[in-house]
């Protein structure tokens, strides 16, 4: 999710929370439901959101984007103390 977050950012999510275009979400992709992501939520579809990248340069690591259920919203990004990567 590059440039909104950088490896070691910390987030604070709440579950359930009202999700509207824009926000920053975490999700479960549908065709890859293994998978938790940090993606943009972009417009609601039948069922879930429709997700993307903040990252256009990014094309084919990993899932970019797409159709998933929204687990929760991300409320604040924090730097903590000691980073562990």
């Amino acid at each position: 999710m590059l440039p909104t977050l950088h490896p070691g950012d910390a987030l604070l999510v709440r579950e359930g929370a009202r999700v509207r275009p824009g926000d920053l979400v975490v999700a479960r992709p549908w065709t890859r439901p293994e998978l938790l992501v940090v993606k943009r939520a972009v417009r609601p579809v039948a069922g879930g959101w429709e997700v993307a990248s903040d990252n256009p340069a990014v094309t084919g690591q990993g899932w970019t984007g797409g159709e998933a259920d929204v687990v929760a919203r991300v409320l604040l990004r924090y730097w903590p103390l000691f980073r562990l990567a």
